[in-house]
């Protein structure tokens, strides 16, 4: 140890007085850095961080697949007819793809709980996150799913929704009551029987599209010649069929609407940054294969204008899948279709637990809500705003007195609207990044991760989520179509923002920050000192994993 300092006492003997400072400085100055890049992963490091690259690939799948693709896809094939539909996916898919473009380079770079919210925080306003996390929280806890599974239970039973309600509502709490890792591998299992449930109704829907099915019945595409491609809605001609593809958009778009949850465990996750890069990549790709060819085949064996789907009578025997299964005459496939279709329900309502109690966890780590949600149990659970979120699930009860398909529908109009507005913030996120990068003399080849045309990305995508969100309920500006529930439901979330956004600003006096204000030297310096070794390159069978890691 002494001859270690002997030496350095002698080196810095010939450094002159200049050099001397000029390392004193370099040190001082990579210590304050350390010091900003503590205080801003402080609150992360708190919780567990045992989600590994598998758990939160297949997390950002589940987050995807679900209800939206089994129980509302049959009023998409109504609204908008086959081709009305196909076109209606793809369209919000490339809005999707740049979204998660722009979304998955900030993640890489700010790897933090509840992702975009403390990425608006951090890159364009602090009021702007507080015033998204409650929007966001307002969203979450709305028990879309846990009405979804009412719908669901209907195929089975007449028994009271009041008693499923209660039923679900106690498992959807035991899965979010122990460690992330729990909740993940859960979420893994569901999963894995979602994608070989889609797997199954592609391949059943081709033997019952070519005759194979019990009543030796050759579809082809039969439906897309009578009655049509198109849908006509609220006009004639070309314009109900244009307004029939738009309004189809509002379903897509909640159909997708989980996507942007591959950012929101970064925090909890082993190497977060190398995990969001290759779940956001993988998922893009799968969800586009898979959905797309399962949107074709339902095309192809469900009339758009039968009136299981376009006259539903509220229960999942409005799914157009068992629809198609039932018309083909195989009895078994509708009961085990219904039970996966179940845990569908299941796993995007504990996303959605998982969500808002990260996202509240995050404001009060920002001072913005009550210490009191910061507390944290012996598992790195935040037990409290997990406790406080679970407590809202007893709204799921109002589908025991109104209709459930109306209750559904609401719900459903609530998280479209929300997740527009999500997508609009993560775009503007993305801009308000590549700006700081440019005003601080970074490139884009400085960022962790890149994908290419990244940097425009964000400006598609934030146009026609902007567009999305101010038609999302246009029919009930049309003569007689206005119901005062699906416009509240629609927009109820733009002056709900505006006024937290306005409270905020307020209350903290904040300010938009400048490009040049922006904090971007702690989280590359983070990068430097949290270095996340490569994935092994996948041989033979391992390639395989592509489905599901």
């Amino acid at each position: 140890m002494s001859v270690d300092k002997t030496q350095n006492d002698e080196l810095n003997i010939h450094k002159s007085p200049k050099d001397l400072t000029s390392v004193t400085t370099k040190t001082t100055e990579n210590l304050d850095l350390q010091s900003q890049a503590d205080e801003i992963f402080y609150h992360d490091s708190r919780l567990s961080s045992s989600l590994s690259s598998r758990l939160i690939s297949m997390i950002s799948l589940v987050g995807v697949i679900g209800t939206g693709l089994f129980l509302s896809s049959g009023g998409t094939l109504a609204t908008a007819g086959p081709l009305g539909m196909i076109i209606s996916y793809i369209f919000v898919a490339t809005v999707i793809g740049a979204n998660q473009i722009a979304v998955t380079e900030v993640t890489c770079l700010m790897p933090i709980t509840s992702g975009y919210i403390r990425h608006a925080e951090h890159f364009v306003d602090h009021s702007l996150g507080f015033a998204m996390g409650i929007c966001n929280i307002y969203s979450a806890v709305i028990p879309t799913e846990l009405s979804a599974v009412v719908l669901i239970m209907t195929y089975w039973t007449d028994l009271s929704p009041a008693v499923f309600v209660t039923i679900f509502g106690i498992v959807i709490v035991v899965i979010n009551s122990y460690n992330v890792r729990w909740y993940g591998e859960i979420e893994f299992c569901f999963g894995v029987l979602k994608i070989l449930l889609v797997i199954c109704l592609i391949i059943v829907g081709l033997v019952i599209d070519l005759g194979g099915a019990p009543n030796h019945d050759r579809l082809g595409f039969r439906y897309w010649k009578d009655p049509g491609l198109f849908s006509e809605r609220y006009a004639t001609g070309s314009l109900g069929r244009f307004l029939g593809i738009w309004k189809s958009v509002g379903t897509a778009v909640y159909t997708f609407s989980g996507i942007q949850s591959v950012c929101l465990l970064a925090g909890e996750s082993e190497y977060p940054r190398r995990a969001i890069y290759r779940a956001a990549k993988r998922v893009f790709y799968r969800i586009a294969i898979l959905y797309f060819t399962t949107v074709l085949v339902l095309s192809m064996i469900v009339s758009h204008t039968d009136p299981a789907i376009s006259k539903p009578d509220g229960t999942a025997r409005g799914s157009a899948f068992v629809v198609a299964i039932q018309r083909s005459g195989i009895k078994v496939l509708p009961h085990i279709v219904n039970a996966v279709v179940l845990t569908s329900a299941l796993s995007a309502a504990n996303l959605d637990i998982i969500r808002s109690s990260r996202i509240i966890y995050a404001l009060a780590s920002k001072r913005q809500l009550p210490k009191i949600f910061l507390k944290v149990n012996n598992y790195g659970l935040p037990y409290v705003a997990v406790a406080f979120c679970c407590s809202f699930l007893p709204l799921a009860y109002m589908t025991a007195n109104a209709t459930s398909a109306a209750v559904f529908s609401w719900f459903q109009n609530i998280t479209s609207s929300c997740t527009l507005l999500n997508w609009s913030i993560i775009s503007i996120n993305h801009i308000s990044m590549s700006r700081a990068l440019r005003a601080q003399g970074y490139t884009r080849d400085d960022l962790p991760y890149k994908f290419a045309g990244g940097e425009f990305a964000a400006y598609y995508s934030l146009f026609f989520a902007i567009i999305f969100l101010l038609t999302g309920g246009f029919p009930v500006f049309i003569k007689g179509y206005w119901q005062f529930s699906t416009f509240f439901s629609s927009y109820f979330i733009i002056p709900l923002v505006l006024i937290f956004y306005t409270f905020g600003k307020l209350f903290w006096k904040t300010k938009l920050k400048s490009p040049h204000d922006v904090p971007l030297k702690p989280l590359f310096f983070d990068v430097q000192q949290r270095p996340e070794p490569p994935y092994p390159k996948l041989k033979g069978w391992q390639k395989l994993t592509w489905l599901w890691a």
